[in-house]
């Protein structure tokens, strides 16, 4: 297991390689759909206008983001009367909805690692390679084991989108999690899915 501590450094991302299994330490936020959507048109394409406390979340995460970790993740909080949260359930959601968004914004925040579930596709490989970054594959199905490596929930942003899209601030001790996208232009997700059609392929070939 290589050990990560976030804010990750360039020569840290280029030492991962597909098929490597990881545990992350440190502070990473969650995002997901509208999330994802918010930042690209207020910040990255600037398609509309900052309002309200967009501008004082920008520079709350900026730090956070550069050299982090994005989480795609709906968790289940407790403590949301109180406001002393605490993650009862933090799986991984589907990655690759994220596809239209993640690339330009691991460019502009130099996100170092996107976590999820499902690997994406080439626009996030290729700025894998850019920033450099990896994506990390997170266990499906394991919710309230990840959860327990949730040591503290640091604060929320965009808590108005709702819960499961909110902007989570978590601090974790031993993610575990393995390298299925890298910088070097590895994905096993891609192949995978080549390897997939091959078979397919022969299979109706067969067939005729």
């Amino acid at each position: 297991m290589k050990q990560l501590t976030m804010p990750i450094g360039d020569d840290a991302i280029r030492d991962l390689k597909v098929g490597d299994p990881v545990l992350l330490s440190g502070v990473m936020i969650t995002a997901r759909d509208a999330a994802h959507k918010w930042m690209i048109e207020t910040f990255v394409k600037k398609t509309r206008e900052a309002r309200g406390d967009d501008l004082d979340v920008y520079e709350a995460i900026q730090p956070l983001l550069n050299g982090g970790a994005i989480y795609h993740c709906g968790p289940v909080v407790a403590g949301l009367d109180s406001k002393q949260y605490k993650f009862v359930a933090a799986g991984p959601t589907t990655s690759i909805r994220e596809e239209p968004y993640q690339g330009d914004v691991m460019r502009h925040f130099k996100v170092k690692a996107v976590i999820g579930k499902g690997g994406m596709g080439a626009k996030t490989l290729a700025a894998c390679g850019e920033v450099p970054g990896v994506y990390l594959h997170a266990i499906g199905g394991a919710a309230s084991l990840i959860a327990q490596t949730v040591s503290k929930v640091v604060g929320v942003y965009k808590y108005d989108f709702g819960v499961p899209e909110a902007m989570w601030v978590i601090e974790v001790k031993d993610f575990p999690a393995v390298v299925t996208m890298d910088s070097h232009g590895g994905s096993l997700h891609a192949e995978i899915e080549a390897r997939s059609k091959r078979e397919l392929d022969r299979l109706l070939a067969a067939m005729l």
